[in-house]
């Protein structure tokens, strides 16, 4: 998918959102445990309840390599089901690869071209070499790490480094900073918490133009307005990730229209940012 082709769903959906679908087994409704595949059905529902209000799927991988086998075959018939049903969707690989080269480029073709997934997120620590693999791939996308919305964000990424000219910065903007050298706004994003929406301001100042791939709204308590506040360009450049805020509404025989009713109720704000911020 194309950066052209994203804006453009964005637009046409009034929309910004992605739904994480971090299933799992323990949460879900129980009446589905009898299912041949329970995880899929799950999922499958979750798909068809809120299509209409988002622009993305962002399945974690490690709810499905917990379960084996059969989780990587549930993960497989979930991204064919997002490929064939809804083919204007942003998929997006929540793996947080990254390794040698030779290793990384096992990695990409796993998730880029065997289950072909738009996208796939990647830890840059090991450097250039880890990522540039998963940047081989036509109209796909590298989500790098940057400033995570978890606790332990401040042990490493907040740390101050010291560069050429003994100037100063956080580990984060050396992330960016080096990594923009990579690829660019045609085929990479970041990850940048919603717990840590007032610094989206200066990191624009470093990547104007890039997709972010912003988690942490509803359950970990991020704000989607200071979100778009700080971090929305002339293209949005926002996809805001929910997951359990959406697909756990409930743990009944209705969760797929909970589902939906959260997923819209966002969608509605999403359409009202838009239209005060483009």
């Amino acid at each position: 998918m194309t950066k052209s082709d994203l804006f453009l769903n964005i637009k046409k959906k009034s929309s910004f959102l992605c739904v994480g679908l971090d299933t799992d087994l323990t949460k879900i409704p129980k009446h589905l445990l009898g299912e041949d595949d329970p995880v899929f059905e799950f999922n499958k529902q979750i798909i068809d309840a809120t299509k209409d209000y988002c622009i993305a799927y962002k399945p974690n991988t490690a709810f499905y390599e917990a379960l084996g086998a059969k989780g990587w075959v549930s993960l497989e018939k979930t991204i064919g089901y997002i490929n064939t049903t809804c083919k204007d969707m942003f998929t997006i690989a929540d793996a947080k690869r990254g390794d040698i080269g030779n290793t990384s480029a096992m990695y990409a073709k796993a998730f880029l071209e065997t289950m072909n997934f738009d996208s796939i997120t990647v830890a840059p620590y090991m450097g250039e070499d880890s990522v540039s693999p998963f940047l081989g791939y036509h109209n796909k996308w590298v989500i790098v790490l940057a400033l995570t919305s978890n606790t332990g964000a401040k042990d490493f990424q907040l740390n101050m480094v010291v560069n050429e000219g003994a100037s100063q910065k956080h580990l984060y903007e050396q992330v960016i900073t080096t990594t923009q050298k990579w690829g660019n706004s045609q085929n990479m994003m970041y990850v940048v918490g919603a717990t840590k929406a007032e610094m989206l301001g200066e990191i624009r100042k470093l990547i104007p133009d890039h997709f972010l791939l912003v988690p942490g709204v509803g359950a970990q308590g991020g704000s989607l307005q200071e979100v778009a506040k700080h971090g929305m360009n002339s293209q949005c450049g926002l996809i805001v990730n929910s997951s359990r805020g959406i697909i756990y509404a409930s743990q009944g025989e209705d969760f797929a229209d909970k589902a939906r009713e959260e997923a819209r109720k966002v969608q509605l704000e999403m359409k009202q940012l838009l239209e005060n911020n483009l």
